[in-house]
């Protein structure tokens, strides 16, 4: 890292699913102001979901200026932007263009990453079995960005297709609106769109396969995407002198190339260390796997080599670290499925009354409510209280490793109990689910060759859930790791921008300079304990095969 006499800070951006937010960070990686700002989502039909970019840049604007207000505009050397994986549409203008069939409003140009309505197109694309799809193990998602500009030319022709200047992934157009430049990540490209990492190009082959080459080639794919960089790449120019005065920067200022917010946060997570000495740190980038669990959950591990795993995407190369190969899987609800199972409980109003009136607060006294329930019953674990409560969580599909969207979620053992106890044991019991979801994936990704995870490192809201730790470290048996630093995308998104400020001479070494160290949390080895979680998780796999079973017998 170069070194200077008066301190020098850098600037993250992270669009979430429901808001923007941006951090002033310093150049070792210490959080020094965050922003938090909402953005608007239309959701007027189900399974879609659309917002505004210039909402979006409007929400980043504000949290900018706030995080660096007081700051003198010379000590901020860069800026590096993440988002979710959701879809802008422009027009020829570069002006917002409508993707809502039932509206005329140009604001609602952007298709959310979690809108569902590609379904048809996504299985039209996955009965071609292309190898481009080997690439997303197997299958492609409807999240992703392919099966919607195809949902956009069969359904929007006229109307959206035929006046379309430009499609970016959020995070992308987040460095268009800074820099004017048409630059696209590769992390995007690879993980989203189906870019030929290996050969750094698009795929005619498959784009025709699908019907989309003709139009999506013309002038050097720039629709798509002519110029594509490694993440954290400096952007030529950096801010340009209308988004610097927007932001409240100076023109110039070094601009990063984009990552998903998910793999910012993953970036972070994998520089982050242990404590010096500690059994089962789970040093080097390549033995851990990060989770960034929030409304959904994305586990990201990085090999030497590729590694072709069922229903889980990637190898994606330079995606997150030039020449390593990202795995990628998720869970499509956790978090927001928490809250679902929450809310829906008769005794939820309740406790909201008892509890603070927030979620968190009462999630902190189910987890203590939990621990003194199994000591009030001799149980040597809280796990054990769910010996007879099952859970099966994919209410909205799976996305890893089955990658079936059409997956429903199951729950054995109900009764007519309505009280705290059986809203409880239900939360518990849907804990358990989750983790064995992230075992799921973890067995996956062995069988298909991939060296054993030895830790896993944890961001995002249900990281600073103490049983969801926990629970996932004894369900997985490896240590699970908490960052100092509990805004990892944020920082992610830091850690690129002070690579292309110049601060550090890779994006490897900003993440291992910037991201910190971590709390251990242990699993439960004892024999016990894993005999029923084993025993457990049996179930769970069982549980898939009897709703698989039930579809057969009513297919008749």
């Amino acid at each position: 890292m170069s070194t200077s006499s008066s301190p020098v800070y850098l600037v993250g951006v992270d669009v979430g699913t429901g808001s923007a937010r941006a951090a002033l960070v310093t150049g070792k990686g210490e959080v020094l102001q965050t922003c938090v700002k909402p953005i608007q989502t239309w959701n007027t039909q189900p399974n879609y979901y659309e917002q505004s970019s210039d909402d979006i840049w409007s929400a980043v604007c504000e949290c900018v200026k706030n995080v660096t207000s007081g700051y003198a505009k010379e000590q901020i050397k860069g800026i590096g932007f993440d988002a979710t994986c959701s879809l802008v549409v422009l027009d020829g203008q570069m002006q917002p263009l409508t993707v809502c069939p039932s509206s005329k409003d140009n604001q609602r140009n952007v298709i959310l990453w979690m809108d569902h309505r590609a379904e048809e197109e996504a299985r039209f694309i996955n009965a071609t079995h292309h190898q481009m799809l080997n690439y997303v193990g197997g299958s492609i998602s409807l999240e992703m960005e392919v099966p919607k500009l195809l949902w956009l030319k069969r359904n929007m022709h006229d109307a959206v297709w035929t006046k379309v200047g430009a499609f970016y992934d959020l995070p992308d157009y987040l460095t268009f609106r800074a820099t004017g430049a048409d630059c696209r990540s590769i992390c995007s490209a690879v993980c989203k769109w189906n870019y030929d990492a290996e050969d750094r190009c698009w795929s005619e082959d498959f784009l025709q396969t699908i019907g989309l080459v003709d139009d999506l080639r013309v002038d050097s794919w720039r629709l798509i995407g002519t110029h594509v960089a490694n993440p954290g790449a400096p952007i030529d120019g950096g801010l340009s002198r209308q988004a610097a005065q927007e932001l409240g920067l100076n023109p110039g200022t070094a601009v990063a190339s984009s990552m998903i917010d998910a793999h910012a946060g993953a970036l972070a997570l994998l520089g982050c260390e242990g404590p010096p000495g500690r059994a089962g740190d789970g040093s080097g980038l390549t033995s851990k796997m990060a989770i960034i669990c929030g409304t959904s959950s994305c586990h990201m591990s990085l090999t030497k080599r590729p590694v072709l795993a069922p229903g889980i995407w990637g190898p994606y190369k330079h995606a997150i670290i030039p020449d390593l190969y990202l795995n990628e899987a998720g869970q499509s609800a956790t978090g927001v499925l928490i809250d679902y199972m929450l809310q829906t409980h008769p005794c939820y109003d309740q406790l909201l009354k008892e509890h603070g009136g927030s979620n968190g607060k009462i999630y902190a006294f189910l987890n203590t409510f939990l621990d003194e329930l199994a000591k009030k019953q001799g149980e040597s674990s809280v796990h054990r209280l769910t010996i007879d409560l099952h859970v099966w969580p994919d209410f909205h599909g799976n996305r890893s490793p089955l990658a079936d969207p059409n997956l429903k979620g199951m729950i054995s053992g109900l009764t007519m109990t309505k009280d705290v106890q059986n809203l409880a044991l239900i939360y518990l019991a849907l804990m358990q689910a989750l983790a064995y979801g992230t075992r799921h994936i973890l067995q996956v990704l062995e069988a298909s060759g991939r060296e054993p995870i030895t830790s896993i490192l944890l961001c995002g809201g249900l990281s600073k859930n103490s049983l969801f730790v926990q629970t996932h470290a004894d369900i997985c048996s490896v240590p699970v790791l908490l960052p100092s630093e509990p805004e990892a995308v944020l920082l992610g998104s830091a850690m690129m921008g002070a690579y292309a400020a110049g601060l550090y001479d890779s994006l490897e070494l900003a993440a291992s300079g910037m991201g910190g160290s971590a709390v251990v949390v242990k699993p439960d080895l004892r024999d016990s304990t894993r005999d029923y979680h084993e025993r457990k998780y049996r179930v769970f796999q069982r549980m898939y095969l009897d709703q698989r079973g039930y579809e057969r017998i009513m297919k008749g």
